[in-house]
């Protein structure tokens, strides 16, 4: 029975590139495993089929020859040209399938193709700042205490004892990982040996135990920009916690908090002000002075008849936008506030007022118009 076409077995045209190819074998490999076809007899021999395909077209050598004699290249007729392998038994296309396992797992276990390991980048951190409205308003340069990993200065960063180089791992021969062969699989683990590493020590750095780094608090600065708010996220490259052996810091992210005001609401942008006027400003109307978040002070006139909760806005005077764009503007509330403590003068005086006062308080006789005409009607 004639063999198959290797581009027609992994579903790809012979102009393929060998990108697409592995993508190819890769799918058909997943699609045809023995172990998720239990209840197909015909996938064992399909999937030897791919592997023996890939085995092929992945070697630009092999697949030129293919390309220009077909099968006829390995069947030992074409004067001795290469075998991709006989038979193709069920331990022989493990080179073709590690290929597979490399790129999906090559990153994450350490260098591929062979060489040392790459360094294990140190952890990022993060750091909680509280500041005050004021300091958002302005921006401002603070310096933090940061617990963090440092490199270990007595072995420069390498773990072992007066700076000397760790040696590669002679079992996994420094790429940190193992293989084992079963069954159809070639399995790969974390090498006992280095854990990992692709190096081991022989001689620990006494100051950090073999790690590379030592434990300290360190100062450092922080710009502050005007505008920011709180859960404003700051990033500091390479600030954070230091790579094992010698590896490359993690970074520092600095999240704002800003702190409640006394005085000042914030949204966005914007500041409210909550500002108390008494009942004789809010009727016959005045100026009044308001703080404002620079320090300055405010001037607001007070139209006569105000009542509580009229807002004024005084542009300008609110928070600074974090990335330029302007700023913000000042919402001034008013809070009309009713005399306690009166004298009997006082009282006497009120009383008088509210006998004249019939024709004053527009809501007043709104609402009770209102209540009456209710009363009437559920009485009806």
């Amino acid at each position: 029975m004639s063999k198959r076409d290797y581009y027609d077995i992994l579903g790809v045209s012979r102009g393929a590139s060998a990108d697409e190819i592995k993508k190819a074998y890769r799918r058909k490999a997943k699609e045809l495993h023995p172990d998720r076809n239990k209840d197909n007899p015909e996938a064992e021999a399909q999937f030897k089929e791919a592997n023996e395909a890939y085995e092929v077209l992945k070697d630009a050598d092999k697949r030129a020859a293919y390309d220009r004699f077909g099968h006829a290249a390995f069947d030992g007729g074409m004067g001795g040209g290469p075998r991709p392998g006989a038979g193709f038994g069920s331990g022989d296309f493990s080179s073709a399938f590690s290929d597979v396992f490399d790129d999906l797992f090559g990153d994450i276990m350490g260098a591929r193709g062979g060489g040392r390991r790459r360094a294990m980048r140190g952890a990022d951190l993060r750091y909680n700042l509280q500041v005050t409205l004021e300091e958002a308003y302005s921006g401002i340069q603070k310096t933090i205490n940061v617990p963090t990993s440092v490199s270990c200065s007595a072995c420069n960063g390498t773990g072992a004892e007066g700076g000397v180089e760790p040696t590669t791992c002679p079992t996994c021969s420094g790429m940190g990982k193992v293989r084992a062969q079963q069954g159809f699989f070639t399995v790969e683990r974390t090498c006992p040996t280095c854990s990992g590493m692709g190096q081991i020590i022989k001689d620990p750095c006494r100051s950090c135990g073999g790690q590379g780094r030592v434990h300290k608090d360190r100062a450092l600065s922080v710009n502050i920009p005007a505008g920011v708010e709180t859960g404003t996220r700051i990033r500091l490259a390479g600030e954070g916690e230091a790579g094992m052996r010698g590896g490359p810091p993690g970074d520092l992210y600095i999240f704002i908090e800003v702190a409640p005001h006394e005085l000042f609401e914030r949204d966005g942008v914007n500041l409210y002000c909550r500002v108390p006027v008494s009942m004789v400003t809010a009727a016959l109307g005045g100026a009044i002075e308001v703080p404002t978040i620079d320090g300055g002070r405010g001037r607001v006139q007070i139209p006569a008849g105000s009542q509580s909760g009229r807002q004024m806005r005084l542009r300008g005077k609110g928070m600074p936008a974090l990335r330029g764009g302007g700023m913000g503007d000042m919402f001034i509330e008013l809070a009309v506030e009713t005399p306690v403590n009166l004298t009997a003068r006082q009282k006497e005086l009120l009383r008088e007022f509210e006998d004249l006062s019939e024709d004053n308080h527009p809501e007043s006789k709104s609402f009770f118009s209102t209540v009456k005409s209710f009363w009437d009607s559920m009485k009806s």
